[in-house]
């Protein structure tokens, strides 16, 4: 039997995560809840998604996250990865970055 996929929505420094994650369980740690085996869509040349790729830089060598559970706004088990997403709390718009561009002649 396969093992359940989470997705985790949590708030972070005024914005809102969406990981998905294999594990998701209460730590040792009081107050805190473990998200660990980070599930990430893996591409090879081409970026397809800036945001999936912020958020492997951030957390791909991460083996397990402890979250404070006030932070965390919902966990759903659900059938298929989605795409992640980081959003501005307040808006609810994903937070996208720009793409760099060459600076302004002077």
């Amino acid at each position: 039997m396969a093992k359940p996929l989470y997705k985790v929505t949590f708030l972070n420094a005024g914005k809102v995560y969406e990981l998905y994650a294999r594990h998701v369980g209460s730590g040792a740690l009081w107050g805190f809840t473990e998200v660990g085996e980070l599930v990430f869509d893996v591409h090879d040349g081409v970026v397809i998604d800036p945001t999936e790729e912020r958020l492997r830089d951030e957390f791909g060598n991460t083996r397990v996250l402890h979250l404070p559970m006030h932070s965390i706004v919902r966990v759903e088990e659900v059938e298929r990865k989605g795409q992640s997403a980081i959003r501005d709390a307040t808006t609810g718009e994903k937070v996208v970055t720009p793409f760099p561009l060459p600076a302004k002649p002077r």
